[in-house]
């Protein structure tokens, strides 16, 4: 170094310093050192790295960082297992969502309106399924940042009013009560109108052996089995109020319970169940409540699971660079 030193102080001492001799004999030497090439900070950052169209350079790169360059068997087994997992409850949603169009559509000219309609229900829970469950498949098979995100996000929001309405369930039982007295007195006023309604409310009095809402009486609020209806249904109730429904045991008889609104409490008492639905359902919930406890939770385990897969495959894409 302390010669090279010397050897720069020679170079650049002031050309009148020098003598004729020393001046030839340097200028040659000054004039190989003004053409050195020059470097820059980028050239030897570039010369670090290497080049980045040289194979031997990205075969360097994927050893120093082999868990970022390459996504492990683990990572692909989360991928394509939340892709399978969201494509079943794709597939659930689609048939949910068959179902509720195929009933508004065998309705024909007797469509309802949508407000009042049990279909509609299938068609918005079968939409909302399919649709958070296809942006789950896309965004785990293309790993997609922005699809995966959206799925998180509905997931959420589904758990949050799910656990929404049990919570009303347990501090507003007896509004709920009340509400499902008027939507039982509603399916009562449109027996005739509704399909839909007719087949609930006839499934509800059989399974529960109950008629009308606190009694089998309350039937007389339904313009056709009113005592002052023109129809042959005066003074009647449904078929499934009766006793023994069946004629026989074997056929159907739609005409069991013609008339029993003119009779007495004694005598209907031997022809229909006197006793209302909304005490007997209200049992029935109760005793159900096990059950309805083990369901809720079982899917919002479901829900949970695919909310992890999700996750998962969201920072796995991460390190990466997440595809929008």
């Amino acid at each position: 170094m302390v010669l090279g030193r010397e050897r720069l102080a020679q170079l650049f001492r002031p050309y009148g310093e020098m003598d004729s001799g020393e001046s030839s004999r340097l200028l040659p030497q000054a004039s190989q050192l003004t053409e050195l090439p020059q470097s820059s900070d980028d050239d030897d950052d570039i010369s670090l790295l290497g080049d980045a169209d040289d194979p031997m350079a990205k075969h360097d790169l994927e050893e120093w960082c082999p868990a970022l360059c390459k996504p492990n068997a683990f990572t692909h087994c989360v991928q394509h297992l939340a892709f399978l997992w969201n494509l079943l409850f794709l597939l659930l949603g689609l048939l949910t969502l068959a179902i509720g169009v195929w009933g508004l559509l065998a309705k024909g000219e007797r469509l309802a309106p949508l407000g009042s309609d049990p279909m509609l229900l299938f068609v918005l829970a079968g939409l909302g399924a399919s649709t958070v469950s296809l942006a789950g498949c896309l965004g785990a098979l293309r790993s997609s940042s922005c699809l995966l995100r959206f799925f998180v996000g509905a997931v959420l929001a589904f758990v949050g009013l799910e656990v929404l309405g049990g919570l009303l369930l347990l501090l507003a039982r007896q509004r709920l009560r009340d509400a499902l007295q008027d939507a039982l007195l509603l399916c009562m006023l449109r027996y005739q109108e509704e399909p839909d309604l007719r087949f609930l409310v006839d499934e509800v009095q059989r399974s529960l052996r109950c008629c009308g809402l606190s009694s089998y009486r309350d039937w007389e609020s339904n313009p056709y089995f009113n005592c002052s209806a023109p129809g042959v249904q005066a003074c009647s109730v449904p078929a499934s109020c009766c006793l023994d429904p069946r004629q026989n045991g074997s056929i159907a008889n739609d005409q069991c319970a013609f008339g029993v609104l003119q009779l007495g409490d004694m005598e209907a008492a031997g022809v229909v169940h006197l006793g209302g639905c909304v005490v007997q359902l209200g049992a029935w919930l109760r005793a159900q409540a096990g059950g309805i406890a083990i369901g809720a939770a079982v899917l919002v385990l479901l829900e949970a699971t695919g909310l992890l897969l999700a996750l998962k495959v969201l920072a796995d894409i991460a390190p990466g660079g997440a595809r929008g």
